[in-house]
């Protein structure tokens, strides 16, 4: 007898995050959706730590219809993504991190949202891990996506798998560094295609501790993504403060890096715009850093700013685009 073709296939890229995607496998088994009715496909993007082997086991485990692709070198999330949708049965490809947890409703609210609108690109809500939250630092990262837009982070999201044929999947080769997430929605938003956002397919993301100089790392790799600016005028228009600034930090202290420029007798904004910038570090610190003492971080959020300024301005200038 034929087995009946699931109603979702869940697509996940991973590279040396064995125990967070432990821990994201272990809440997929956990749905509410019944296993037999979706797939999950991990693709290994050539880990070097023991993600072979856990997906080995978990193959064998009852309770979860899992397919796994291993890449022998990185070729990054996207090509993995690609990989692993190419290979799906379902008619929605739902995309979740390795470093994420789903919550139990997951798939049931994506896939009555996609039901609800046939055809369309389904968006889930995000949150940090609310345990890895509480303990969050100045030098950590997570991601949210409190509503739909602007960069349709693939986190998650649900996609018709039709139209990823129709669009050809990520343009791996434009994104070697990120960005092809917003490409590829905004491609589909060009062609007419509507999206959705499912406030109960929640997925919850790790709070990534990096550290003051791999914070600043990551701050720098931000050139690549700037080509989705270029490409797509509408994630301009939703995104960038100002129709200008990638953040609005960079807006201050664009303001404040412009002062010595400003003639004198312009001492009253010149002034303003310092002591306006100032205060908006302290804050930042006091948030950041948990308490009132965070305001000694502002010397490192100014450094940071800077970087993140600099990357953006780069691919700004590599892609004919403006961007600060």
């Amino acid at each position: 007898m034929p087995t009946a073709e699931p109603a979702a296939s869940v697509v996940v890229a991973t590279r040396n995050r064995g125990e967070r995607l432990r821990g994201l496998l272990e809440s997929l088994r956990a749905q509410s959706l019944p296993a037999a009715r979706f797939e999950v496909i991990v693709v290994d993007d050539g880990s070097t730590d023991a993600t072979a082997e856990l997906l080995e086991r978990e193959k064998r485990r009852a309770g979860l219809t899992l397919r796994v692709a291993r890449r022998p070198r990185p070729g990054g999330p996207g090509v993995a993504r690609n990989e692993g949708w190419r290979r799906s049965e379902a008619a929605l490809v739902a995309f979740i991190d390795d470093d994420c947890l789903a919550s139990p409703g997951w798939l049931e609210a994506g896939l009555e949202v996609a039901r609800s609108n046939p055809g369309a690109i389904v968006q889930g809500r995000t949150d940090p891990i609310p345990e890895e939250e509480e303990s969050a630092g100045p030098f950590s990262y997570t991601i949210r996506v409190p509503s739909l837009g602007p960069h349709y982070e693939t986190c998650n999201i649900f996609y018709p798998r039709e139209l990823l044929e129709q669009l050809g999947g990520f343009d791996t080769e434009a994104f070697p560094g990120g960005g092809e997430d917003a490409d590829l929605a905004w491609r589909a938003i060009e062609s007419g295609v509507a999206t959705a956002f499912a406030p109960d397919a929640r997925a919850f993301h790790a709070v990534h501790r990096l550290g003051p100089r791999a914070h600043l790392k990551r701050a720098w790799h931000w050139s690549d993504t700037m080509l989705a600016y270029a490409r797509h005028p509408g994630l301009r228009k939703a995104h960038l403060f100002r129709g200008a600034f990638w953040k609005v930090e960079h807006y201050g202290l664009v303001r404040v890096l412009l002062v010595p420029l400003l003639p004198r007798r312009l001492r009253l904004l010149r002034r303003w715009f310092v002591w306006r910038y100032l205060a908006e570090l302290a804050l930042r610190g006091s948030a950041e850093g948990r308490g009132p003492l965070g305001v000694l971080l502002a010397p490192y959020l100014v450094l940071h700013d800077l970087v993140e300024l600099l990357a953006v301005v780069r691919g700004a200038i590599r892609y004919r685009t403006f961007v600060l």
